[in-house]
């Protein structure tokens, strides 16, 4: 039974069974504390704790997810995989324990040809909590499952959270045994490669706050009511029923380790270790397809690192498959000619990721050659000091900073004969990623942090309704405040609070402010309380869904909840903003136009005057490509093209064409913003002119890259265009009347200017150099025996750089012969900063005297460091007066 098969049974049985079939979320997680989404769940948690209303009772979905904890084990087990589907049914305090049950039951076991699954019911074993009597007794009475084939299992096993504060409950997962060729008998408590666990049922019926790990939580009490959340692991139903042996065999996956068969010659399954390496191509290659295909691009942090993570392992996977050539985009086209069955969207996005693949790939080709010059000066400082161990703190920068994969540092560090300190890599990437949680769960929290906002928003039981598309004041009341992160129902300022105000959150039943979001910033504005104060309002944020939150001051009185409030927004700032965001939208389609449809956005900042736009693309704009764009959108200014805004369904817009971002997700209901009618049509849920000439000017200030396949323009609006262009014109004034030439010769006398310095520049370095190097043969006549070995130490005093004085010890060393051990070491000052430069003859060499070494005992003493190879190293300091203190160090090393 093929993958898609299984799936569409899936959505048939519980479409059947009265539960709305919901499509699969992007990858992207809209909750900040996961960088995506790892559960079939997620994307229903606000539903699950109670947060919003549900639009149905029950649902279905088959959720794409990702994981990447268990990365390096990916290729060597049958369950490791980073992308996978997961199968799910849903029950939002509709059904509990007993239909979930049921509902399993008949479709795991159901015949085939009834639109089940059809598994032996004898090979079915399931796993309840310790101590839920309650679930274990369902399983006896409603599938007939004998005591023995239902095992009990602690937290670990049997207990489900996201593993970040969210609902969590108690779960019971269901196993198929595979026979005895995998395993001893005794379920799944005994065996786990016999017994495969395929379903896991949830009894989501706790809110957790602090999560510790998967066995140490607090819970807070229980959800508002009891809820059904289920997993079914796709990928392990579909090589059940196709009587492979793990996920890497199955329809959607084996094809690519077909074609790496091909691209390397060499045979799946013929040897265990090119084994472990197709499977990681397999596993990595459609995992970033799939990532790829919801927006995200390869990058050196979050997201776009895991991103990048992948197709780099995938790369050198290849490599040691001993495929040289660019492999990825004939390998995606595999992955995406399977996956386009399930997820026609790959198909229309492929011109994108094949660019952004093809790119990654190309810069990862340079990131080893460069990563591997700095992996070999590692290898080689590792030595100079005596050690076989290449330090956790250099492997973890190759990683961090180079791209470069643990496995590849691991590998190359042992052929040179050196091991690496593999706990020392791991505790540093731990710290990294604390780091990372610890910023997601502040983000997370704000300022009064998620309890309290969903507190309020479960006493409010409505929404914040929005105004500020047709009003700039409003009049409402005081629903809720907050100080220091607690509901408060009162504050009065008092004592040194009355001169700087005191920082507050007002919470109004409906409001004119807009709240940060889509790229917009917040209004500012003021806020006048029925008792005469007033609140000072400096940002607007969602902290959760439903509620706005006006952050600012309080600068006189007292506010109290209930009070009537009179919002007031600061019209000029609204107006700025809107028009960079209306320009937002008109720089997105001339880019598209000038770059071809792949020219997607990727984030936008629009600010009260100005814009940044990033964009996908695997090429730069050149000047003349981004003056005309720049034209073109002015053009489009001066059309005085309509902007309008509608409502309607997601459906019909992307009907009609409105584009989506990558990763966002939509509601039903959705807000679409054209401009120019069909011209440029976007789901958009911010605030815009009415007409394009409203612009009246934009500037654009620069193009550039960001990130690998990222791009980014910024460009100013109105007012702020024109007075840029009134500060340039006055600068062109002044230059011109001091080159005395005419504005448009100003170019051509500047770039004359600049070749006549640096003409200069490079006469006087030549002139300093000779100057260096005629003192050569004067300097020579100061070496001396120093145990056995021709020293000459030099302090050359202000003004030399270290190329001087790399090409002055080179000459010397060799003036001085190579009849017997030679050490030339030479000091200077430049900038105010001390430099050494150590060089030794291959005699010397011999004798155990490397320059690294010596180097590093100067830089020492000049309060510094130094390293180099054996026979040419250099250091520096900060200490100009121990240059003298350095060379006897020098010397003191040789005598020992």
């Amino acid at each position: 039974m093929e993958t898609a098969e299984i799936r569409r049974r899936w959505l048939t049985f519980f479409e059947g069974k009265g539960h709305a079939v919901v499509p699969s979320a992007s990858l992207v997680s809209q909750d900040p504390t996961l960088l995506f989404t790892v559960a079939g769940m997620v994307p229903f948690i606000p539903y699950l704790t109670g947060q919003q209303t549900p639009p149905w009772p029950r649902a279905t979905s088959v959720q794409k997810c990702v994981r990447t904890l268990d990365i390096e084990e990916v290729g060597k087990t049958t369950r490791h995989g980073t992308f996978f589907q997961m199968n799910g049914n849903f029950s939002f305090g509709d059904y509990f324990k007993e239909e979930a049950i049921a509902y399993a039951w008949e479709f795991v076991t159901g015949s085939q040809s009834q639109g089940c699954l059809g598994f032996d019911p004898e090979s079915i074993w399931v796993t309840v909590l310790k101590g839920d009597e309650e679930a274990a007794e369902i399983w006896g009475r409603v599938a007939g499952l004998p005591p023995e084939r239902i095992q009990e299992r602690g937290l670990e096993d049997n207990y489900w959270h996201t593993g970040v504060p969210g609902p969590g409950g108690p779960c019971s997962e269901i196993y198929v045994d595979r026979g005895a060729e995998f395993g001893p008998d005794g379920g799944p408590v005994v065996d786990e490669d016999r017994f495969l666990e395929i379903w896991n049922l949830v009894f989501m019926q706790e809110e957790l706050t602090e999560v510790r790990s998967k066995i140490d939580f607090d819970v807070a009490g229980e959800l508002p009511s009891k809820n059904i959340d289920t997993g079914m692991g796709l990928e392990r139903v579909a090589y059940l029923l196709q009587g492979v042996d793990n996920l890497y065999e199955i329809d959607e996956v084996y094809p690519v380790i077909e074609r790496a068969e091909e691209l390397s010659g060499r045979t799946y399954g013929a040897d265990h270790e090119d084994d472990v390496r197709f499977r990681v191509v397999a596993d990595h290659v459609r995992s970033g397809l799939m990532l790829m295909g919801d927006g995200v691009v390869p990058g050196n942090e979050g997201r776009g690192y895991v991103l990048r993570r992948l197709l780099r392992r995938a790369v050198r996977s290849m490599r040691l498959l001993g495929v040289e050539e660019p492999s990825l985009t004939h390998l995606l086209t595999v992955s995406k000619d399977v996956m386009s069955a399930s997820y026609p969207e790959l198909q229309e996005q492929w011109e994108r990721i094949s660019e952004i693949a093809a790119a990654e790939e190309e810069a990862f080709g340079r990131t080893l050659v460069s990563g591997t010059s700095i992996l070999d000066d590692a290898v080689a400082r590792a030595r100079s000091a005596g050690s076989t161990r290449l330090g956790g703190a250099e492997a973890f920068a190759l990683h961090d900073t180079y791209g470069f994969p643990i496995d590849l540092t691991l590998e190359m560090a042992s052929e040179q004969g050196l091991s690496v300190d593999e706990d020392g890599f791991r505790a540093l990437m731990r710290e990294q990623r604390d780091r990372a949680k610890a910023d997601a769960r502040a983000k997370k929290s704000g300022r009064g942090g998620p309890g309290a906002y969903r507190g309020l928003v479960d006493r409010l039981g409505t929404q914040t309704a929005f105004t500020g598309y047709e009003q700039m004041s409003g009049e409402d009341r005081v629903v809720g405040l907050l100080s220091g992160g607690q509901e408060i129902d009162r504050f009065r300022l008092d004592g040194a609070a009355e001169q700087d105000g005191a920082e507050l959150e007002l919470v109004l039943g409906s409001t004119p402010f807009y709240a940060e979001a889509g790229g917009q910033l917040a209004d500012h504005g003021t806020i006048r309380l029925g008792s005469g104060a007033v609140f000072e309002v400096t940002d607007v944020q969602r902290p959760v869904p439903g509620l706005v939150v006006h952050r600012g001051r309080l600068v006189e009185g007292e506010v109290a909840v209930g009070e009537h409030a009179h919002s007031e927004i600061d019209v000029r700032r609204r107006a700025s903003v809107s028009r960079a965001h209306t320009a937002t939208h008109i720089v997105h389609k001339v880019l598209r136009e000038t770059l071809g449809e792949s020219a997607t956005q990727a984030g936008s900042e629009n600010a009260p005057g100005r814009l940044r736009f990033d964009f996908r693309a695997t090429r730069g704009l050149d000047a003349a490509e981004l003056a005309d764009v720049e034209a073109r959108i002015n053009e489009r200014l001066m059309a005085d093209l309509q902007v309008s805004a509608a409502e309607m369904s997601f459906a019909e817009a992307r009907e009609m064409g409105a584009m989506a971002l990558f990763g966002e997700r939509y509601p039903d209901v959705v807000r679409v913003v054209s401009v120019g009618g069909p011209w440029s049509l976007e789901l958009c849920g911010g605030t815009h002119v009415l007409n394009s000439a409203q612009l009246s000017l934009v500037k654009i200030m620069g193009e550039s890259s960001i990130g690998s396949g990222v791009r980014r323009v910024e460009a100013l609006v109105g007012a702020d265009a024109y007075a840029h262009l009134a500060r340039e014109n006055v600068i062109v004034n002044q230059l011109t009347d001091t080159l005395k030439v005419r504005p448009d010769e100003l170019s051509d006398r500047v770039a004359q200017l600049v070749a006549r310095l640096k003409d200069a520049e490079k006469e006087i370095s030549q002139a300093k150099a000779s100057q260096v190097l005629s003192a050569a043969s004067g300097l020579v006549q100061e070496a001396r025996d120093v145990a056995g070995t021709t020293y000459l130490g030099h302090d050359l005093g202000d003004g030399a750089g270290a190329d001087d004085l790399r090409k002055l010890v080179t000459d010397l060393r060799s003036r001085l012969g190579s009849d017997r051990p030679v050490v030339v070491a030479l000091t200077a000052t430049g900038g105010g900063r001390p430099s050494v430069v150590v060089a030794t003859n291959e005699a010397a060499r011999e004798r155990g005297t490397k320059a690294g070494a010596l180097v590093r005992v100067a830089a020492q003493t000049l309060g510094g460091g130094g390293g180099g190879k054996d026979d040419l190293a250099q250091g520096g300091g900060q200490d100009p007066a121990a240059t003298g203190a350095a060379l006897a160090a020098v010397e003191d090393a040789l005598r020992a």
